[in-house]
């Protein structure tokens, strides 16, 4: 009997439960245990896991949009050389881009077997190099000083000769022009007045915008604004009291715009110097830009003076306006269309925003440049008609646009 009942509970594993006894539930310590034993159970092994940190996610796209303006930059500055070269070709003497590189390569001291004409050498060199030079310079000068005072202002319709620049320039030009004065200059009174003229008028609406202690942007505009129309009136006055039939022509001949005058002279290299010059400066700046651009308010919170960085972005602009006007005329709407153009294709941070316009502006006035010297052989188009021409429809797309965002 004692066998049976050992066999008993051997066939069954386990004596039952008593009566009134509680069986074990899901929460119990023995029901863990095997959830335990069943969680712990072997399983085939994975790959290694990587020792190396995961990089962090580009939620906001910020590594992404900055590949893009390198690789957008990288393939302005390429466009921009090359266009260079073919500009130089460009004209009532057509020359390949081949001869040209290699007329350029010879001089500047390359091995080269001179095969082309010493016309083409001189054309190539003394004439057309100094004016596509001058109309990169330029271009950059006037890009770059848009893109500035655009943020200076928090105004999408500023540009550089809404401070005066322009019609100062005009003004010292007409007075070289007509009247002879500062002939003691020789071939450089032209250039020379109209160079001192710009930044005079620069530091006029710099001493009305001034007074009362601040450089407020309305005060700024307001300023610009006046002393332009003041002195285009100077001007026209001139034109009116002069006798010369040729000189009031040669007079508005340059306040239309055109790089005719260029040559390897000292305004090319102010022109350039200004250009490389504010590149840098605002580069630099391109933070104290984007606050501005941002508010006073923002700015006074990042520690920024707002009317001190307005003073030293204001004289870096005039610098770069006053060196493009000596040496090109007045050349309208690069300094409005060319910065729009550039943050749609970087963005609107000034560190990248600043060398996009400068390379979008020199090459915008390259092709304008080129252009204008062949669409009315054997007379040329005044490159500002052209600008004009390009940048009105332009300007009506924007505040068509302006319009729709506030609507």
């Amino acid at each position: 009997m004692v066998v049976q009942m050992t066999a008993d509970r051997c066939s069954l594993g386990a004596e039952p439960a008593a009566p009134g006894a509680a069986s074990p539930g899901p929460g119990s310590a023995a029901s863990r245990r095997v959830e335990g034993r069943d969680l712990a159970a072997p399983s085939r092994p994975g790959p290694p896991a990587s020792s190396a940190p995961a990089p962090a996610p580009d939620a906001l796209g910020v590594r992404a949009r900055g590949r893009r303006s390198a690789v957008a930059l990288a393939v302005l500055v390429v466009v921009t050389a090359l266009s260079v070269v073919i500009c130089l070709g460009i004209g009532p003497v057509q020359i390949s881009p081949g001869v040209t590189a290699r007329v350029i390569a010879q001089h500047l001291g390359l091995p080269m077997t001179v095969s082309w004409e010493a016309a083409t050498d001189s054309i190539v060199w003394a004439v057309r190099l100094p004016r596509v030079l001058m109309g990169a310079a330029v271009g950059a000068c006037l890009a770059i000083s848009g893109a500035a005072l655009q943020a200076m202002v928090r105004n999408m319709l500023a540009d550089p000769y809404i401070l005066g620049v322009s019609g100062g320039a005009s003004t010292g030009a007409a007075a070289a022009i007509l009247f002879g004065v500062g002939a003691a200059f020789g071939e450089y009174a032209q250039s020379l007045l109209a160079f001192v003229g710009a930044l005079s008028a620069a530091l006029l609406v710099f001493l009305i915008a001034r007074t009362g202690g601040r450089v407020t942007s309305l005060r700024l505009l307001l300023s610009g604004v006046a002393v332009g129309y003041a002195l285009t009136a100077v001007t026209n006055l001139l034109i009116f009291s002069s006798d010369s039939a040729e000189g009031s022509r040669s007079v508005m001949f340059w306040m239309l715009g055109s790089l005719s005058l260029a040559r390897w002279n000292a305004f090319l290299l102010i022109a350039i110097l200004a250009a490389a010059l504010g590149v840098v400066v605002m580069i630099l700046g391109a933070r104290v830009l984007d606050a501005l651009s941002a508010g006073d308010e923002i700015a006074h919170g990042l520690g920024i003076s707002p009317d001190r960085a307005r003073i030293v972005f204001l004289l870096v602009v005039s610098l770069c306006t006053a060196a493009a006007v000596a040496g090109a005329g007045a050349i309208g709407f690069v300094g409005l269309v060319i910065p729009h153009l550039a943050r749609r294709l970087v963005g609107a941070r000034h560190r990248v925003l600043i060398p996009a316009s400068a390379l979008l502006g020199s090459l915008f006035l390259l092709w304008a440049d080129a252009f204008a010297r062949v669409v009315m052989q054997p007379r040329e188009l005044p490159i500002g008609v052209l600008t004009a021409a390009i940048g009105a429809p332009f300007l009506l797309l924007l505040v068509r646009r302006l319009y729709a965002r506030q609507g």
